[in-house]
Protein backbone atom coordinates (compact mmCIF):
# COMPACT_ATOMS: atom_id res chain seq x y z
CA UNK A 1 0.00 0.00 0.00
CA UNK A 2 1.60 3.04 -0.99
CA UNK A 3 2.08 5.47 2.31
CA UNK A 4 0.38 9.12 1.84
CA UNK A 5 3.23 12.08 1.56
CA UNK A 6 2.70 15.67 2.12
CA UNK A 7 5.42 17.89 0.23
CA UNK A 8 6.97 20.14 2.64
CA UNK A 9 7.42 24.09 1.23
CA UNK A 10 10.18 26.00 2.68
CA UNK A 11 10.05 29.49 2.87
CA UNK A 12 13.23 30.22 0.68
CA UNK A 13 11.19 27.93 -2.10
CA UNK A 14 9.76 29.94 -5.06
CA UNK A 15 5.74 31.14 -5.25
CA UNK A 16 5.41 27.81 -7.50
CA UNK A 17 6.98 25.36 -5.23
CA UNK A 18 3.79 23.73 -5.56
CA UNK A 19 3.20 19.60 -6.39
CA UNK A 20 0.51 18.88 -9.07
CA UNK A 21 -2.63 19.45 -7.80
CA UNK A 22 -3.70 16.13 -9.13
CA UNK A 23 -0.79 13.92 -7.29
CA UNK A 24 -2.46 14.48 -3.38
CA UNK A 25 -5.01 11.17 -4.74
CA UNK A 26 -4.05 9.51 -1.71
CA UNK A 27 -4.33 12.22 0.77
CA UNK A 28 -7.82 13.03 2.83
CA UNK A 29 -9.63 15.89 1.33
CA UNK A 30 -7.35 17.55 -0.88
CA UNK A 31 -4.23 18.32 1.29
CA UNK A 32 -1.43 18.84 -0.93
CA UNK A 33 1.03 20.09 0.78
CA UNK A 34 2.64 22.34 4.25
CA UNK A 35 5.06 25.14 4.81
CA UNK A 36 6.04 27.56 2.74
CA UNK A 37 4.97 31.39 3.80
CA UNK A 38 1.97 33.59 3.11
CA UNK A 39 3.41 36.23 0.75
CA UNK A 40 1.75 38.33 -2.09
CA UNK A 41 3.55 35.94 -4.77
CA UNK A 42 2.82 32.49 -3.10
CA UNK A 43 -0.89 33.71 -2.55
CA UNK A 44 -1.77 34.50 -6.03
CA UNK A 45 0.00 31.55 -7.68
CA UNK A 46 -1.53 29.16 -5.33
CA UNK A 47 -5.39 30.87 -6.46
CA UNK A 48 -4.79 30.75 -9.69
CA UNK A 49 -3.47 26.94 -9.59
CA UNK A 50 -6.70 25.46 -7.57
CA UNK A 51 -4.35 25.54 -4.26
CA UNK A 52 -5.54 27.83 -1.25
CA UNK A 53 -4.00 27.75 2.69
CA UNK A 54 -6.73 26.83 5.79
CA UNK A 55 -4.93 25.73 9.08
CA UNK A 56 -5.07 26.67 12.46
CA UNK A 57 -2.46 27.92 15.04
CA UNK A 58 -1.62 24.79 16.01
CA UNK A 59 -0.41 23.23 12.50
CA UNK A 60 2.06 24.77 9.86
CA UNK A 61 0.48 26.22 7.10
CA UNK A 62 -1.69 23.69 5.24
CA UNK A 63 -2.23 23.97 1.43
CA UNK A 64 -5.24 22.67 -0.38
CA UNK A 65 -6.86 21.48 -3.33
CA UNK A 66 -9.79 19.27 -2.88
CA UNK A 67 -11.24 17.37 -5.36
CA UNK A 68 -14.49 18.02 -6.12
CA UNK A 69 -14.41 21.65 -5.32
CA UNK A 70 -17.29 23.55 -4.74
CA UNK A 71 -18.12 26.71 -7.06
CA UNK A 72 -21.24 28.89 -8.23
CA UNK A 73 -21.87 30.34 -11.12
CA UNK A 74 -22.38 33.85 -10.44
CA UNK A 75 -26.57 33.06 -12.60
CA UNK A 76 -27.00 30.41 -10.68
CA UNK A 77 -26.97 32.19 -7.57
CA UNK A 78 -30.42 31.64 -6.03
CA UNK A 79 -32.46 32.85 -2.96
CA UNK A 80 -35.98 31.23 -1.71
CA UNK A 81 -39.19 33.77 -1.80
CA UNK A 82 -39.06 34.16 1.40
CA UNK A 83 -35.59 35.13 1.74
CA UNK A 84 -36.44 37.65 -0.75
CA UNK A 85 -39.31 38.86 0.67
CA UNK A 86 -36.74 39.75 3.73
CA UNK A 87 -34.32 41.28 2.08
CA UNK A 88 -36.85 43.49 0.19
CA UNK A 89 -37.81 44.70 3.48
CA UNK A 90 -34.55 45.03 5.54
CA UNK A 91 -32.69 48.37 5.67
CA UNK A 92 -29.19 46.60 4.39
CA UNK A 93 -27.33 49.36 2.33
CA UNK A 94 -24.23 47.25 0.82
CA UNK A 95 -21.07 48.84 0.38
CA UNK A 96 -17.54 47.30 -0.94
CA UNK A 97 -14.14 47.36 0.22
CA UNK A 98 -15.12 50.18 3.00
CA UNK A 99 -14.25 48.10 6.19
CA UNK A 100 -11.95 45.17 4.98
CA UNK A 101 -10.40 44.73 8.06
CA UNK A 102 -13.88 44.99 9.81
CA UNK A 103 -14.99 42.15 7.54
CA UNK A 104 -11.87 39.71 8.15
CA UNK A 105 -12.07 40.51 11.91
CA UNK A 106 -16.06 38.97 11.99
CA UNK A 107 -15.34 36.05 9.87
CA UNK A 108 -12.50 35.25 12.38
CA UNK A 109 -14.71 35.69 15.18
CA UNK A 110 -15.68 32.66 17.48
CA UNK A 111 -19.12 30.87 16.52
CA UNK A 112 -21.41 28.88 18.09
CA UNK A 113 -19.97 25.17 18.26
CA UNK A 114 -16.72 26.24 16.47
CA UNK A 115 -14.52 27.42 19.11
CA UNK A 116 -11.29 29.34 17.49
CA UNK A 117 -10.59 30.37 13.92
CA UNK A 118 -8.79 29.18 11.52
CA UNK A 119 -8.24 33.11 10.12
CA UNK A 120 -4.61 33.25 12.37
CA UNK A 121 -3.40 36.43 12.48
CA UNK A 122 -0.53 35.41 9.91
CA UNK A 123 -3.63 35.08 7.36
CA UNK A 124 -5.49 38.67 8.69
CA UNK A 125 -2.14 40.44 7.79
CA UNK A 126 -1.20 38.54 4.36
CA UNK A 127 -4.86 39.44 2.88
CA UNK A 128 -4.61 42.36 4.53
CA UNK A 129 -1.44 43.12 2.26
CA UNK A 130 -3.45 41.46 -0.71
CA UNK A 131 -6.41 44.16 -0.19
CA UNK A 132 -3.84 46.67 -0.36
CA UNK A 133 -2.66 45.66 -3.40
CA UNK A 134 -5.39 45.24 -5.07
CA UNK A 135 -6.52 41.53 -4.89
CA UNK A 136 -8.44 40.88 -1.68
CA UNK A 137 -11.76 42.82 -1.82
CA UNK A 138 -14.88 42.89 0.91
CA UNK A 139 -18.28 42.87 0.41
CA UNK A 140 -20.09 44.73 3.52
CA UNK A 141 -24.04 44.99 4.78
CA UNK A 142 -24.40 47.53 6.76
CA UNK A 143 -27.84 48.25 8.98
CA UNK A 144 -27.86 52.47 9.93
CA UNK A 145 -24.29 52.75 10.67
CA UNK A 146 -23.29 49.29 11.85
CA UNK A 147 -21.43 46.39 10.27
CA UNK A 148 -23.73 43.31 10.10
CA UNK A 149 -22.27 41.03 7.82
CA UNK A 150 -20.06 40.40 4.70
CA UNK A 151 -17.54 38.50 2.87
CA UNK A 152 -14.26 38.62 1.66
CA UNK A 153 -12.15 37.09 -1.46
CA UNK A 154 -9.86 37.62 -3.79
CA UNK A 155 -10.99 38.62 -7.46
CA UNK A 156 -7.88 37.07 -10.35
CA UNK A 157 -9.05 37.38 -13.67
CA UNK A 158 -12.53 36.30 -13.90
CA UNK A 159 -12.60 34.29 -10.78
CA UNK A 160 -13.34 35.26 -7.27
CA UNK A 161 -11.85 33.33 -4.40
CA UNK A 162 -14.48 33.59 -1.83
CA UNK A 163 -12.77 33.04 1.48
CA UNK A 164 -15.17 33.68 4.82
CA UNK A 165 -18.64 35.50 5.36
CA UNK A 166 -20.26 36.01 8.48
CA UNK A 167 -23.80 37.48 9.48
CA UNK A 168 -24.83 39.76 12.82
CA UNK A 169 -28.42 39.95 11.32
CA UNK A 170 -30.48 37.00 9.52
CA UNK A 171 -29.58 37.01 5.46
CA UNK A 172 -26.80 39.20 6.01
CA UNK A 173 -24.63 37.33 4.71
CA UNK A 174 -27.24 35.93 1.78
CA UNK A 175 -27.65 39.46 0.67
CA UNK A 176 -23.95 40.16 0.09
CA UNK A 177 -23.86 36.45 -1.97
CA UNK A 178 -26.79 38.62 -3.95
CA UNK A 179 -24.78 41.57 -3.91
CA UNK A 180 -21.26 39.85 -5.31
CA UNK A 181 -23.07 37.39 -7.58
CA UNK A 182 -24.65 40.46 -9.43
CA UNK A 183 -21.61 42.38 -9.86
CA UNK A 184 -20.10 39.31 -11.05
CA UNK A 185 -22.29 38.39 -13.71
CA UNK A 186 -22.22 42.53 -15.06
CA UNK A 187 -18.45 42.29 -15.31
CA UNK A 188 -18.13 39.01 -16.78
CA UNK A 189 -16.93 36.50 -14.66
CA UNK A 190 -16.78 33.12 -14.84
CA UNK A 191 -17.07 31.51 -11.43
CA UNK A 192 -17.49 32.32 -7.28
CA UNK A 193 -14.85 29.64 -5.91
CA UNK A 194 -16.25 28.30 -2.75
CA UNK A 195 -13.71 25.78 -1.87
CA UNK A 196 -15.63 23.39 -0.17
CA UNK A 197 -18.99 22.13 0.04
CA UNK A 198 -21.50 23.03 3.06
CA UNK A 199 -25.41 22.63 3.30
CA UNK A 200 -25.81 26.77 3.07
CA UNK A 201 -23.94 26.70 0.06
CA UNK A 202 -25.63 24.21 -1.69
CA UNK A 203 -29.03 25.88 -0.88
CA UNK A 204 -27.56 29.27 -2.46
CA UNK A 205 -26.87 27.22 -5.73
CA UNK A 206 -23.69 26.15 -5.22
CA UNK A 207 -22.72 22.58 -7.36
CA UNK A 208 -19.52 20.59 -6.95
CA UNK A 209 -17.11 20.42 -9.86
CA UNK A 210 -14.47 17.91 -10.71
CA UNK A 211 -10.88 19.54 -9.30
CA UNK A 212 -9.63 18.70 -12.86
CA UNK A 213 -12.46 20.91 -14.40
CA UNK A 214 -12.18 23.39 -12.05
CA UNK A 215 -8.25 23.72 -13.01
CA UNK A 216 -8.83 23.74 -16.58
CA UNK A 217 -11.51 27.00 -16.16
CA UNK A 218 -8.68 28.60 -14.08
CA UNK A 219 -5.74 28.22 -16.59
CA UNK A 220 -7.62 30.31 -19.36
CA UNK A 221 -9.78 32.45 -16.48
CA UNK A 222 -6.97 33.59 -14.69
CA UNK A 223 -4.53 34.48 -17.28
CA UNK A 224 -4.99 38.29 -17.39
CA UNK A 225 -3.42 38.52 -13.70
CA UNK A 226 -4.34 42.21 -13.41
CA UNK A 227 -6.26 43.60 -10.37
CA UNK A 228 -10.28 43.97 -10.57
CA UNK A 229 -11.25 47.82 -10.01
CA UNK A 230 -14.58 48.39 -11.28
CA UNK A 231 -16.18 48.17 -7.21
CA UNK A 232 -19.20 50.35 -6.95
CA UNK A 233 -17.59 53.75 -5.19
CA UNK A 234 -21.26 54.39 -3.85
CA UNK A 235 -23.46 52.44 -1.02
CA UNK A 236 -26.22 50.67 -2.72
CA UNK A 237 -28.97 49.92 -1.21
CA UNK A 238 -30.26 46.19 -1.21
CA UNK A 239 -33.01 46.81 -3.97
CA UNK A 240 -30.38 47.52 -6.32
CA UNK A 241 -29.42 44.06 -6.33
CA UNK A 242 -32.97 42.20 -6.91
CA UNK A 243 -33.35 41.97 -10.26
CA UNK A 244 -35.33 39.51 -11.78
CA UNK A 245 -32.85 37.91 -13.60
CA UNK A 246 -29.63 36.30 -12.82
CA UNK A 247 -28.31 36.06 -9.81
CA UNK A 248 -30.82 35.64 -7.13
CA UNK A 249 -33.15 34.19 -9.47
CA UNK A 250 -36.05 32.21 -6.90
CA UNK A 251 -35.82 28.56 -6.15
Amino acid sequence: MKTPHIAWISANDPPNAFPDIESDSDLADGLLAAGGDLSSERLLYAYRHGIFPWYDDSQPILWWSPDPRCVLFPDAFRLSRRTRRALKNSDFKIRFNTAFSDIVAGCAADRAGQPGTWITREMRTAYRLLHEQGWAHSIEVWKDSSLVGGLYGLAIGKVFFGESMFSRENNASKAAMLALCQLLLKNNFLLLDCQVESPHLMTLGATLMPRREFAAILEDACKEVVPFTDWPAKPGEIGDFMGTKGAGALQ
